[in-house]
C-alpha cells in the first residue's frame, strides 16, 4: 500500500510514516507497533527482534520499576475511597497537600522509582480526603492523578497514564481551571498512545475553553492556557501539521510574554524559555532540523534554562538528541544524552524513548565520552 494509505489507516501523517521507514524516527511505543502489525496483517514478532519473544524485545520499562503494580491497583479501585468502611481516619487537606508537594518535588527531580512507590498511598489519601472535603480534596485528587499520569508516560505505560489522566478530568468536575490542568495530562497521555489528532483536539479545545482576557487573567490561568497550546502544538507536529504548529506556538508565546520566566504555576514551568524549547522540538519533528539545532544553541544559554526542573531539562535534551540523530551527528546526540543523565539519571535510564536513542548512538556512533559508560549502566550491548 502507499505511504498515504498506510498513514491514513494508522491515523498518522505521511511524514510520520516516511520518517519511520527511513529510520529517522524510532518505533519505541509498543501500542503503536501493535497497531502497525494489525494494519499490515502480520504477526507482531515480525516487527520486533526475531531472536527474542515480544515481551523481551519491547518489555515496558514500567514493569521493571517497583511500585507500578501498586499504582495500577490504586487506579482500579478509585471509586472505593470510603474511610467509614474500614474505620481509618480521614486525612486533612493540609496532610494530603504535603504529600502532593513531596510527590511533585520527586517528579521534578526525576526520582521516578521513589515516586511510583509513593503514589498508591497518595492516591488513597487524596481520594479519602475528597470524600470529606469535596472542594479542597478535588484539587488535591486532580493533582495526584496528574502526577501519576505524568510519571507513567515517562515509564512507557501509556495506557495506564491515559487512565490516570481520565481520572483527573473526572475529578476536576466543573471547575474550569482544574479541568484545564487535567487536560494537560490528558494531552500528554494521548500523545504517548500515538493519538496525536485526539491530543490536539483535547488540548486546543481546553485552551479555548479557559482562554482568559489577558488583562483580567491571573498568571496561573495564562500559564495553564499557554501550556495547553504548547501541548496542542506538539501533537500537531506529530501529525505533520506545520501550519497549526506555528499558529499554536505563536499564541502560546504571546501568553508567555505576559507570564515571564518567573515562579512555577500549576506545575507547568510555562514561560518564554519553555516556549522556545518547544519551538526546538516541533521544528525537528516537522523536518526543519537545522532551525531546531540553531534554536537549541541559543535557548540553552539562557539563565532561565538552568532554573527549569531537572526533569524538564533532561527530557528536552533527550528529545533534542533525536534531532542530532536525524542529521547524522551521533556524537552530538551522545553528548546530550550524557548531559541529560547528569541532570536527571532516571530520565535516561527509565524512559523507553531515551533508551532507544541511546541504543542507536551506542551501536552506530563513535565512542563519545560517557556514552559507553551510560550504555553499560543500563545493560545495552553493541
Amino acid at each position: 500500500m502507499s505511504q498515504q494509505v498506510f498513514a491514513d489507516r494508522l491515523g498518522k501523517s505521511k511524514s510520520w510514516v516516511d520518517k519511520v521507514e527511513r529510520g529517522v524516527r524510532a518505533l519505541d511505543r509498543f501500542s503503536v507497533i501493535e497497531e502497525i502489525a494489525d494494519v499490515l496483517r502480520i504477526d507482531l514478532v515480525v516487527l520486533l527482534r526475531r531472536d527474542a519473544p515480544p515481551s523481551a524485545a519491547m518489555a515496558g520499562v514500567a514493569d521493571g520499576v517497583d511500585g507500578v503494580d501498586g499504582v495500577r491497583a490504586a487506579l482500579v479501585r478509585h471509586d472505593v475511597f470510603r474511610s467509614d468502611v474500614d474505620g481509618r481516619p480521614v486525612p486533612s487537606p493540609d496532610e494530603v497537600a504535603h504529600g502532593v508537594g513531596h510527590a511533585w518535588l520527586a517528579y521534578q527531580h526525576a526520582r521516578y522509582p521513589q515516586l511510583v512507590r509513593m503514589l498508591p498511598d497518595l492516591l488513597d489519601t487524596a481520594g479519602r480526603c475528597h470524600t470529606r472535603h469535596p472542594d479542597e480534596g478535588a484539587e488535591l485528587l486532580v493533582q495526584a492523578y496528574r502526577i501519576s499520569s505524568s510519571v507513567l508516560v515517562k515509564l512507557g505505560d501509556a495506557d495506564l497514564a491515559w487512565l490516570a489522566a481520565d481520572r483527573a478530568v473526572a475529578a476536576a468536575a466543573d471547575d474550569p481551571l482544574r479541568a484545564a490542568t487535567a487536560a494537560v495530562s490528558l494531552g500528554q497521555a494521548l500523545r504517548a498512545l500515538g493519538r496525536e489528532r485526539l491530543a490536539m483536539t483535547a488540548t486546543v479545545t481546553a485552551a479555548h475553553r479557559i482562554a482568559p482576557a489577558p488583562q483580567k487573567a491571573s498568571p496561573g490561568e495564562l500559564a495553564v492556557c499557554g501550556t495547553l497550546l504548547l501541548q496542542g502544538a506538539l501533537a500537531a507536529a506529530g501529525c505533520g501539521d506545520a501550519p497549526s504548529v506555528t499558529e499554536l506556538v505563536d499564541q502560546a508565546a504571546d501568553l508567555a510574554d505576559l507570564v515571564g520566566d518567573g515562579p512555577e504555576h500549576h506545575q507547568t514551568s510555562f514561560g518564554p524559555t519553555v516556549v522556545e524549547l518547544v519551538r526546538v522540538v516541533v521544528a525537528a519533528e516537522v523536518g526543519d532540523v537545522g532551525d531546531a539545532l540553531r534554536r537549541h544553541a541559543a535557548v540553552t544559554r539562557r539563565d532561565a534554562w538552568r532554573r527549569l526542573p531537572a526533569e524538564h531539562r533532561a527530557a528536552y535534551l533527550v528529545d533534542t538528541a533525536r534531532a542530532y540523530l536525524e542529521v547524522g551527528d551521533l556524537r552530538g546526540a551522545g553528548r546530550l544524552l550524557v548531559d541529560a543523565d547528569r541532570a536527571a539519571p532516571a530520565e535516561v535510564r527509565c524512559r523507553p524513548t531515551a533508551r532507544t536513542v541511546l541504543g542507536e548512538v551506542y551501536r552506530d556512533g563513535p565512542d563519545a565520552p560517557g556514552v559507553a559508560r551510560l550504555a553499560t549502566a543500563i545493560g545495552l550491548t553493541r
